[in-house]
């Protein structure tokens, strides 16, 4: 299903591959461990929350600056220092003796686990050009399975040692071990060389069509981050026990993780518009049929992680083809990526408490409907600027 024109290709992509493993472990790490970090800091469960704006605002921030890096300096040595600093985090975090010391540590650990993100999307496009799609869904599903690999992870720990802090070192270990790969081979770089795999098509440096794609991550990453950070307590408020609402959150990761699998061979036969149109259609049916109660809960969450599953990396290798993916640019739109996952999930409560739980699959619906606005509005910006010549 994917093609490499070289070894090195081959090489380079896999060590991409295992390291974004990595760096789903440690993006999942914080819910599991949650309670186990408050009460290891004597902190309220609301007192402990302030975890994930602080992570947020690592991402934001280390996105847009590794961005710049990425320009710069050779890439492979950008992602060394933020494995560096990543595993430093990982290695104190679970062994901090205060709430706001562990914050300091999370604003680190969301700063290099964003930079390891978005510089690996970078490389990965640089490598392989205008032929990325199916690389780029591959790389997203392999942060997936990360994120599902990781409870299994917290569940060994717990039962062999008795310590939730054995997690976090043995994810610190695992991304130590890809120091080697990462040193040792040729980066990939922003000028296209004689190895690249296809030739470079002309792109369009537009800073409205940028904007609009920013838009779009962010729309994007709030629908995923609010459904999987509120679809339990969605379950809860309707009736749920609190086990099978806990399970509607990994239903939907196991069907977000297969369906970026799927897109791998989807993004060569299909065109990126036709995969996007699709997924709407399929969220927006769902939202709508949770909302009339057509479906059961635990089916919605299969149906809305196949729907989101797509949307990510088909954008990403939409972009690919039509802009300059520098490190700058990819680097503000996981910025923007970051704002969405840190406004709108953060809107979601204060609605449930004013409108009710009924509210919740409007809620997402809206947020598609957004999503399809935009996407129209990206369509009909592409159709101007192929009128004159990419600049």
């Amino acid at each position: 299903m994917l093609y490499f024109p070289s070894r090195h290709h081959r090489q380079v992509t896999l060590s991409y591959f295992l390291l974004f493993i990595g760096v789903g472990m440690t993006g999942g790490l914080l819910g599991p461990a949650l309670p186990h970090l408050a009460a290891m800091t004597d902190s309220s469960m609301s007192q402990i929350a302030m975890l994930f704006t602080a992570r947020a605002l690592g991402n934001m921030s280390g996105a847009f600056i590794t961005g710049l890096l990425m320009d710069r300096l050779n890439g492979h040595r950008v992602l060394v220092g933020m494995l560096l600093l990543t595993v430093a985090g990982l290695a104190v975090a679970p062994l901090s003796p205060s709430l706001w010391l562990l914050t300091a540590l999370f604003l680190l650990l969301g700063f290099s686990e964003v930079s390891l993100n978005a510089g690996g999307n970078t490389l990965l496009l640089w490598r392989h050009r205008d032929a990325a799609g199916p690389h780029v869904s591959a790389l997203h599903f392999c942060f997936g399975l990360g994120n599902m690999l990781l409870p299994l992870v917290m569940v060994a720990a717990l039962a062999l040692t008795g310590l939730f802090q054995w997690a976090f070192w043995v994810v610190a270990a695992y991304l130590l071990a890809m120091l080697w790969p990462l040193s040792r081979l040729k980066s990939p770089s922003k000028l296209a060389t004689d190895e690249d795999a296809t030739p470079r098509t002309p792109k369009h440096h537009d800073p409205v069509l940028l904007a609009l794609f920013m838009l779009l991550f962010a729309l994007y990453v709030g629908v995923e981050i609010t459904f999987a950070g509120w679809i339990t307590a969605y379950g809860v408020l309707i009736g749920l026990t609190a086990e099978r609402a806990t399970l509607l959150v990994t239903l939907f990761w196991l069907a977000l993780s297969a369906g970026r699998l799927l897109a791998i061979p989807l993004l060569r036969w299909c065109s990126p518009w036709a995969i996007l149109i699709g997924c709407l259609l399929l969220g927006g049916g769902t939202a709508l049929a949770l909302h009339a109660v057509w479906l059961p809960l635990w089916l919605g969450s299969l149906l809305f992680g196949l729907a989101a599953s797509a949307i990510f990396p088909t954008l990403f290798s939409l972009g690919n083809q039509v802009m300059e993916m520098s490190g700058r640019t990819t680097g503000l739109i996981f910025t923007a990526a970051g704002s969405g996952a840190l406004l709108v999930p953060s809107l979601t409560g204060p609605l449930l408490d004013l409108a009710g739980a009924e509210a919740f699959p409007p809620l997402l619906g809206g947020m598609l409907v957004l999503l399809g606005l935009g996407l129209a509005a990206l369509h009909l910006r592409l159709t101007r600027l192929s009128h004159r010549a990419p600049v």
